[in-house]
Formats: structure tokens, C-alpha cells, sequence
């Protein structure tokens, strides 16, 4: 197992940049395997650059859809824990399903919030109460570091494979 990278960071440049040069060199560091759900996205990517507009386009993209989408579910069946970008003015909706998802699995998860707008439903949350919820209860926090993050990951969970000791 490893650790799920959820949000929406590979939908934009600047978010593709954080991701593959911060988030998942800082996991791999931790001796965590990063469960990336934006690793290959090939499929989508190359039909929106190949095809014209129009009804077979959108007949590909939906096929696509489904299976990058049960694939991404497929990814949290085999983590152990999720870390999820929580940053924009509300949590990205996939993120959303793949946080109760992932507390429905029972899996550990760790929120990540850089954002520094107010997203909560009341001052007694930082996000949404539900996405709170689902972080809180699993065992996880909700931090503004990615260092902090990973670190309170890392904590937690078993070494990668072939490391010496079960656990930190």
C-alpha cells in the first residue's frame, strides 16, 4: 500500500508543477509510495489533443472518464492512507468523494490546506464540516505545511517495502 495523492492539482500547470516537484519527491523522501492518480492521464489527454469537437470526442472522453475513474478508485483500494490537497474556496468535488471513499475504506487521512482564503462552514471548521469530519475521525489533521503532512504520514505508516524495520 501506499499513500493516495488526491486533489486537483493536475488539471492546472501550476498544480502539475507543485505536484511532480514538491508533493511526490517530499513522499518518496519519507519512504511513503505515492499512489498517484495523476501519474498517467494519457488517454484523456490524448484525445482532447486529437480529436475534433463533436459526438465522437465526447463518446471517447466518456469512456476515458470511467476508466481513469475506476482506476483512481482502484489506487485507494491498494493505499493505506490518503493525503489531500484541501486548497481552493471549497474542496475540489473528486477529492471530496475520494476522502469519504477513503474513510469508508478506513484509511488514515491527512489534509493539506496552503490555501489561505476561509473555507470553512462556520469558524469552528477550516473546510467543509464533512471533509473535517472524515479527516478527524480517520486519525488524520488538516495542516497548512506539506512537510508537516507528510511527516505526520510517515509517523504512522509502515516503511516501503524492503526497509529494514515494520514500522518507524
Amino acid at each position: 500500500g501506499g499513500v493516495y495523492l488526491a486533489g486537483p492539482s493536475g488539471f492546472f500547470e501550476a498544480g502539475v508543477l507543485w505536484h511532480n516537484t514538491v508533493v511526490v519527491p517530499k513522499v518518496e523522501a519519507a519512504a511513503l509510495v505515492p499512489m498517484d492518480p495523476w501519474a498517467d492521464q494519457s488517454n484523456i489527454a490524448k484525445i482532447m489533443s486529437s480529436m475534433d469537437l463533436g459526438p465522437e470526442r465526447r463518446s471517447a472522453l466518456k469512456e476515458a472518464n470511467l476508466q481513469q475513474g475506476r482506476y483512481d478508485l482502484e489506487l485507494i483500494d491498494r493505499s493505506e492512507a490518503i493525503l489531500a490537497s484541501l486548497d481552493g474556496v471549497d474542496v475540489d468535488s473528486g477529492t471530496a468523494v475520494e476522502i469519504g471513499y477513503g474513510f469508508a475504506r478506513r484509511l488514515l487521512i491527512v489534509g493539506l490546506r496552503t490555501d489561505m482564503r476561509l473555507s470553512g462552514d462556520n469558524e469552528g471548521s477550516e473546510v467543509n464540516l464533512m471533509i473535517e469530519t472524515c479527516v478527524r475521525d480517520s486519525g488524520g489533521e488538516i495542516f497548512r505545511s506539506v512537510d508537516e503532512a507528510i511527516a505526520y504520514l510517515a509517523e504512522r505508516l509502515p516503511l516501503k517495502p524492503g526497509s529494514t524495520e515494520k514500522y518507524r
